[in-house]
């Protein structure tokens, strides 16, 4: 699988659970993405554990690290 099959199909996991989430990708190298989810408070964890375990797959099964972040999208942006 290659890493951009690897992050559509994450991708789609994540909008399953909240078509209201938005999703900001950045590749790190050919074999290395982080997904910066942005979502309501009420979706985060069941986020969090549906891409969990996938994550772990990616990396065994197609050394693909596909890092996903889950943010409350109504929270204050942190100061600093």
């Amino acid at each position: 699988m290659s890493l951009d099959d690897a992050i559509q199909q994450m991708s789609d996991k994540i909008k399953g659970i909240c078509p209201s989430a938005e999703i900001k990708t950045v590749k790190m190298s050919d074999e290395e993405a982080r997904l910066s989810v942005y979502a309501p408070a009420g979706d985060i964890q069941k986020i969090q554990d549906a891409t969990f375990l996938r994550a772990i797959d990616l990396l065994n099964s197609d050394g693909l690290d596909i890092q996903v972040f889950v943010y409350d999208k109504d929270a204050p942006p942190p100061k600093g």
